[in-house]
């Protein structure tokens, strides 16, 4: 089995060596991260600019590009193979309810699932990498427990299952406090603190992004609630963002500019 993993912190990041520690035991694993800290990128892709790979002293291959160039990458000449699992982590923080829109961290995880590939993102609750061993351990058994169901494809072969990707949150908790895994939807954030404005050394006005906002909805089944009570959460997510059950609402409108035209 082979594993891809990547992340948005970066390549010297914690997480990710943790990370890679933790699954080299499980499978064939190869790093391909950003050269710097890319949070919050999503799933953009660097198209105006040349991307650059190097590869650090301990082999992980870096890139001066988004978390999702460098599974785009990897996946489409330089590797020279399909991994059977792109794994994306460990987070520095959170990627709970709408952070899961801006994450890179989830981007990097989801370029490998739109590619057919089943992929994980996984994050840390809190900041500053506390018990991150054993974050790293229990990523390290969920990986463990899906590798044998995962189908083994031939070189230049086709999907041959429906892929999945799951957002997984690790809290910062002992091993005494761990409760285990829940699975749980995505809770919804308050709008974000307001912007922050400094003046910069020319005189001019500086804008810094404020602070993501608190917990809207955490009730009990969210991500937001099972993490507090000490569970590590997964969550299922889909690309498909249609608002299905609105879509006859908006038929009139599209009839009535039809026959306007």
């Amino acid at each position: 089995m082979k594993i891809l993993i990547s992340n948005d912190d970066g390549y010297t990041a914690p997480g990710i060596v943790a990370l890679y520690d933790a699954l080299r035991g499980l499978a064939d694993v190869e790093v391909v991260a950003p050269e710097h800290n890319n949070s919050a990128k999503s799933n953009a892709l660097t198209l105006h600019s040349p991307l650059y790979v190097h590869t650090a002293p301990n082999g992980f291959r870096y890139v001066n590009g988004t978390p999702a160039d460098c599974v785009h990458i990897a996946l489409t000449g330089l590797l020279g193979y399909r991994p059977d699992l792109v794994v994306s982590g460990i987070n520095n923080g959170a990627n709970m309810g709408d952070d899961t829109i801006y994450s890179g961290t989830v981007g990097a995880a989801m370029e490998g699932y739109l590619f057919g590939i089943p992929a994980i993102a996984f994050s840390q609750t809190d900041r500053g990498w506390q018990h991150l061993d054993l974050a790293a351990q229990q990523a390290a058994a969920m990986v463990a427990h899906l590798l044998p169901s995962l189908p083994v494809q031939a070189p230049g072969e086709a999907a041959s299952a429906q892929p999945w990707l799951l957002n997984v949150n690790l809290p910062n908790v002992s091993k005494a406090d761990f409760k285990g895994f829940k699975v749980a939807r995505l809770g919804r954030r308050h709008s974000a603190e307001s912007v922050i404005v400094q003046e910069s050394p020319r005189g001019e006005k500086m804008y810094w992004i404020g602070n993501a906002g608190a917990a809207k909805d955490d009730a009990d089944g969210t991500d937001f609630h099972a993490t507090l009570q000490g569970y590590a959460t997964i969550t299922p997510l889909q690309v498909d963002l249609t608002d299905h059950q609105r879509l006859p609402y908006w038929v009139p409108l599209a009839g009535a500019l039809s026959q306007a035209e």
